[in-house]
């Protein structure tokens, strides 16, 4: 018997052949029926055959293109040809699996016709997903790649549905930042505007100034003075009240001179600042790079991925021909054991 042990406790292979040679014939019919059925189960008749299309591409490092290309102090930290690294790839697969990319797929090829699946059941869209989600499958490789693999009945859908997976990848992650790209540029733009409109207006109250004679005041105060003392000096009584009237004039209007060409300096400054922002904010709400670097593109399959036929064949076979040992050691054992009992009454 199979389970029969030596007396040093080693399992005893001469019985388990001769256990074998006694029920070759049924061991034999077992493991051919199996083969055959193998064979005829893992066809196209019984299962569908998948062919197989992949997309391998990396993430870029950037998004931010004023950062990466016009900003000062970001220019050297980041670079538009960088790879990036496992943050930017985790954010990757998360933008993959999102529903805004399965919702564009699923109506683009028409998914729910495709996989056969009613669309009057109640329970179609759990259907739908499940099926998107067992063909259509997302890793992140061992070099921090991201692998985008389709599984479908027809070699050309399966590419077709990998290349627009990875195409979509950059219209769904640039549409998600431009939504906040833009929103942050009106609200640069209208700083900005709002700042530009108050120096014009300051500028506007100097020309007034200067046409009433305020252009420097301290210069012009300096000279006045200087001119003035000289004047009294002759005696010149015109020249005098020709100068005190212009002393009166800075002492009106010098105040209100100094403060807004002070005012006008600092807010000039200050615009010059908020105008780099607006440009690079700007050109992220306008402009756009892509999200990703291609490494492979899906092309046809020229043959199936699944079944695997001959690992079927195998397994199959192989489980029926232990199913059939398991048995034959199940009733052999059986009856003995009634032998036993007919004996012994």
């Amino acid at each position: 018997m199979i389970n029969q042990l030596k007396s040093n406790g080693d399992f005893d292979s001469a019985n388990f052949v001769s256990f074998l040679y006694k029920w070759r014939k049924p061991l034999i019919v077992i493991s051919a029926v199996a083969l055959v059925a193998s064979l005829i189960y893992s066809s196209s008749f019984f299962i569908t055959p998948l062919y197989k299309s992949t997309v391998v591409l990396f993430p870029t490092s950037s998004s931010s293109i004023s950062k990466a290309l016009l900003s000062d102090t970001y220019g050297g930290k980041q670079d538009i040809l960088e790879f990036g690294e496992d943050e930017q790839t985790e954010q990757m697969l998360q933008i993959l699996n999102s529903n805004m990319i399965r919702d564009r797929i699923v109506k683009k090829f028409n998914l729910m016709e495709h996989y056969n699946i009613d669309s009057t059941s109640k329970y179609k869209n759990t259907k739908l997903f499940n099926e998107y989600d067992d063909n259509i499958k997302f890793r992140r490789t061992e070099y921090m790649a991201v692998k985008i693999t389709v599984y479908d009945k027809d070699p050309q859908t399966a590419a077709d549905i990998a290349n627009n997976i990875a195409e979509l990848l950059d219209s769904t992650k640039i549409y998600m930042q431009k939504e906040r790209a833009i929103k942050g540029f009106k609200i640069v733009e209208a700083e900005y505007l709002k700042l530009k409109n108050e120096i014009s207006l300051m500028e506007d109250s100097l020309t007034v100034l200067r046409k009433l004679g305020v252009h420097d005041y301290e210069s012009q105060s300096e000279m006045i003075n200087r001119q003035l003392a000289v004047e009294l000096a002759k005696g010149n009584t015109p020249a005098i009240k020709r100068l005190e009237k212009k002393l009166n004039t800075l002492a009106l209007y010098g105040g209100p001179y100094v403060s807004l060409r002070d005012a006008l300096e600092h807010e000039k400054k200050q615009l010059s600042l908020i105008k780099s922002k607006y440009e690079e904010a700007k050109v992220d709400a306008e402009e756009s790079l892509p999200q990703k670097f291609v490494v492979n593109y899906a092309y046809k399959a020229e043959r199936k991925s699944y079944p695997v036929k001959w690992v079927i064949v195998v397994i199959s076979t192989l489980s029926a021909f232990i199913l059939g040992v398991l048995l034959i050691i199940i009733f052999e054992n059986i009856y003995k054991l009634r032998k036993k009992k007919e004996t012994l009454q």
